[in-house]
């Protein structure tokens, strides 16, 4: 018995200070969402994950073969600068300019037949030449770059980065995940950003994070110029293509219905705001 109360007591005590360590994380590693001011987990250092970005990136771009049509890399390239500047022009107005000091911009096209787009840390870009038939003109295509860019400047991959390294690592910090277990550590973040081959297995973004890059993406697509508009016919042709059958693959990690086109209707008023300025 005694024994038994001995293991007992150890178990709550390991459960308490398991409890004090998340809450001493949380309390610790609060982040605010620029835009929408929404508190969020970020236990990584901007500076480690957009390091890994650069290397991930480099990494993806000598595995994937870039685009050799010049007129759609030049659009890639051209809507990728607009919305460059609205960003750093959005934190600028608001005195934040620090969070974008460290971001290195790239926009490549890759020659992919799945529609799909995503954007690391930092700034790094990736549109496939399957999206293009979706996106269709300049304003679809900052429609789809828009969006990704939002899920990078409001950390959304840090946030699931954390929280998968919370759940899975015990908390450890990137660094040493990276020199204890690098080969788990890189397949986590190919998860959280849904990198290459890993797409068909990436966790989808949270229905929250999704509306909150849709509703930042519509604000620094209107300050680039393009109609935010345009983002209502870019998800119907999107939900249009899978009439009943496999969704495209950027349905998959980015989901789409009557609910979501909804709420997008709901934000374009206020992203209007910023049109024409």
């Amino acid at each position: 018995m005694r024994n038994l109360l001995s293991q007992l007591s150890f178990k709550i005590l390991r459960a308490d200070a398991i409890a004090l360590f998340v809450c001493a994380l949380f309390l610790t590693s609060c982040a605010t969402v620029p835009v929408t001011g929404r508190s969020q987990l970020n236990l990584l250092p901007s500076s480690s994950m957009h390091s890994l970005s650069n290397e991930q990136y480099r990494e993806f771009l000598k595995t994937n073969k870039r685009s050799t049509n010049s007129s759609e890399s030049a659009r890639v390239l051209r809507v990728g600068r607009k919305l460059q500047t609205a960003v750093q022009a959005y934190f600028r107005q608001r005195g934040l300019s620090s969070e974008l000091s460290d971001y290195s911009w790239e926009f490549n096209l890759i020659e992919d037949d799945s529609p799909n787009a995503w954007c690391m840390p930092g700034g790094k870009i990736v549109v496939y030449t399957g999206i293009l038939p979706f996106s269709k003109n300049d304003a679809g295509l900052a429609v789809v770059m828009a969006h990704e860019i939002a899920h990078a400047v409001a950390k959304h991959g840090n946030e699931r980065m954390s929280q998968m390294l919370l759940t899975q690592m015990g908390g450890m910090a990137l660094s040493s995940a990276l020199q204890s277990s690098p080969k788990k550590t890189r397949q986590l973040w190919a998860t959280a950003f849904g990198v290459g081959s890993q797409l068909a297995v990436a966790l989808p973004y949270s229905r929250l994070q999704e509306y909150e890059a849709d509703r930042i993406g519509l604000i620094f697509m209107a300050m680039a110029g393009y109609n935010p508009n345009e983002a209502i016919g870019f998800w119907e042709r999107m939900s249009a293509a899978s009439p009943g059958g496999k969704p495209p693959e950027f349905l998959s990690t980015h989901p789409s219905d009557a609910s979501r086109i909804r709420q997008i209707k709901n934000a374009i008023p206020d992203a209007m705001k910023y049109y024409g300025n």
